[in-house]
């Protein structure tokens, strides 16, 4: 199924309605500021499983990360952590990056015997923030990859419905996706160290 939404304007009846699918265990494929990411509701441990199986990971060694909607819910799922990296956040979010931070015991349980982390992201996408609001929990996140090891990143949202259509219960079209990852940030010692630079300048 590909449901279209405009990022400026997404149409309330249809997030409601994607809202719903993820309350029931939904997988879906959605838009952010970077590369479409595969994902679901992150307390429903099945969907999560089954993400993990279209990537071929088992889901405790994955490397999935946490959509959020704004910084108010970092610290439902993360550890305290300094002001500098508060300060860090405040003016790098929402966008391209995926900061690493200590993760808290409030993570679901799949979640909890592969790190003692999780990667957090607040894209800059009006889509995926909306749902993830209306929703209420993250919506766990992880890249749409090609087959083409050249190509790398599936851009065209027709074309990730045809390759993975299959396997998810739902794609968004929010157009076409960008084909730069997101910048890796590791503030879990304190300090920011960036571990993988993809699209987006980090702000100091």
């Amino acid at each position: 199924m590909l449901i279209r939404l405009y990022n400026d304007n997404p149409n309330q009846k249809e997030v409601d309605r994607i809202v719903e699918m993820l309350r029931d265990g939904a997988v879906i494929i959605f838009p952010t500021d970077t590369i479409y990411g595969i994902g679901c509701d992150i307390t429903k441990s099945k969907a999560v499983e089954r993400v993990a199986r279209i990537k071929q990971v088992k889901p405790e060694k994955a490397d999935f990360s946490f959509i959020l909607h704004d910084l108010s819910q970092i610290s439902d799922y993360c550890r305290p952590f300094p002001n500098n990296i508060f300060k860090l956040l405040r003016k790098n979010l929402p966008g391209p990056f995926t900061f690493l931070l200590q993760a808290n015991s409030n993570i679901p349980k799949l979640f909890k015997n592969s790190k003692k982390h999780i990667g957090i992201r607040i894209p800059d996408n009006n889509i995926i923030r909306t749902i993830v609001r209306e929703l209420g929990n993250p919506v766990l996140s992880t890249s749409v990859h090609h087959d083409d090891v050249i190509l790398e990143y599936i851009t065209d949202p027709e074309l990730i419905e045809e390759k993975y259509g299959a396997q998810v219960d739902l794609v968004i079209d929010g157009g076409f996706g960008d084909n730069h990852p997101s910048t890796i940030v590791d503030c879990t010692t304190g300090e920011a160290e960036i571990v993988r630079q993809g699209k987006g300048i980090l702000l100091e």
